[in-house]
């Protein structure tokens, strides 16, 4: 590694002062991607002390990891049993096999490669037109938005979401650290209203491709378990089975045991806010006892069938975990102030759940309920904020 950063070292002048200063952004984002930076992170609004922006992305990653894993696995594991391939009397020998890992790979590492190289694209564009060094955040987002993607997601589609999502949705606003959206719902939100055919429906979630001599299994359906309870009332998940991950659904979001491990790890690093997480729990909740309690006053036997999902169903149906644990959280486009936090996480939640049920055409809410809140999170920091300001000011006078 030695060897390596003594080429950075003796290029550095020449991309600083010399003639290839326009290049001086690629040169700065591939020395920080491989080694840990010389300066902090000095403003933002996510920017609360001297903190190494780098390592805080890093850490998200390292959370992200144990999902992205399980979704490849699943990805070729829905694959192989939609072709009726798999033993299922086996079990998990069925599910963490080298053919099953090759072919989520197949599919799902490309996505990811996609991603980066038009999302850094652009901010490598921008930082050299703006003269300022590439900042890591990114680095999060890029893996993130294939997360949130079918498996089948074509390739252009990725990038121009993905392309979409950073000059719109950060670049617009002045980079890292100043965006009122979060970059990856924005590119998820771009996709599914450009490309809905490719984003929702039964036959996005699950790689169905045959080759000779193969055939998908009579009456398989993949669609995912909120899309059942949309079109029929019921599912054939389990709820033990969406906690574990062996449902279909977007690649990252299926396994919540796992979800919710990155969280553990994201609030004891310090990085993640506990209390946006328990927020939007309680909201989540809150939102579906309402439902269970209404149901069986409502008048079309739909509407009962839907609000008749017991609660605790919704915490590991949909994404609803990996958007609480993943995006709610993020630093710049949630709320602040501590406070704040829990309104914010708790009208996340609710929103989320509200959306889900009382619009089975759409019977996944949370990215509109967080993309809503992340417009709403400074107005609700900013009345915190004048609240605790009256508050001082009548003590002054009493």
């Amino acid at each position: 590694m030695k060897f390596i950063q003594n080429i950075f070292d003796a290029t550095r002048p020449a991309v600083t002062t010399g003639k290839l200063k326009p290049l001086y952004p690629l040169h700065n984002a591939l020395e920080t991607m491989m080694f840990v930076p010389d300066h902090n992170a000095h403003s933002g609004a996510h920017v609360r002390d001297a903190i190494d922006l780098k390592r805080t992305m890093v850490t998200v990653i390292f959370a992200l990891v144990p999902a992205l894993l399980f979704g490849i696995f699943n990805g070729g594991y829905q694959h192989y049993k939609a072709l009726g391939l798999l033993n299922e009397a086996m079990g998990w020998g069925q599910f963490f096999t080298l053919d099953n890992f090759i072919f989520g790979a197949w599919k799902i590492v490309p996505m990811i490669a996609v991603t980066y190289m038009a999302g850094l694209g652009v901010e490598i564009y921008f930082a050299g037109i703006n003269k300022h060094p590439v900042n890591e955040g990114f680095l999060v987002s890029g893996l993130l938005i294939p997360m949130t993607m079918p498996i089948d997601m074509p390739l252009w589609m990725v990038a121009i979401s993905t392309i979409f999502a950073v000059l719109i949705g950060k670049e617009v606003f002045g980079g890292t650290g100043m965006n009122i959206l979060n970059p990856a719902l924005t590119a998820r939100a771009f996709a599914f209203f450009a490309y809905p055919s490719f984003m929702s429906g039964d036959k996005v979630w699950v790689n169905t491709s045959v080759e000779a001599g193969q055939s998908v299994v009579d009456g398989f359906s993949g669609a995912t378990a909120l899309g059942q309870y949309a079109t029929t009332g019921s599912t054939s998940f389990g709820a033990w089975d969406a906690f574990l991950g062996l449902i279909p659904g977007s690649i990252g979001e299926t396994s919540t045991l796992l979800i919710v491990l990155g969280g553990i790890y994201l609030i004891a690093t310090g990085i993640g806010s506990w209390k946006i997480m328990l927020g939007s729990t309680l909201g989540a909740v809150a939102m579906g006892l309402l439902f269970n309690w209404a149901a069986p006053h409502m008048i079309t036997e739909s509407q009962q069938q839907f609000m008749s999902i017991p609660f605790y169903y919704h915490l590991v149906f949909g994404s609803w975990a990996f958007a609480t644990v993943f995006m709610a959280t993020d630093p710049v486009s949630a709320a602040h102030t501590e406070r704040g936090k829990w309104i914010y996480g708790f009208l996340v939640g609710f929103l989320g759940i509200m959306i889900r049920v009382f619009n089975p055409a759409y019977p996944e809410g949370m990215m509109l309920a967080i993309l809503f809140m992340n417009v709403m999170a400074p107005m609700i920091d900013h009345y915190v904020v004048n609240a605790n300001i009256q508050k001082r000011l009548k003590r002054v006078k009493a």
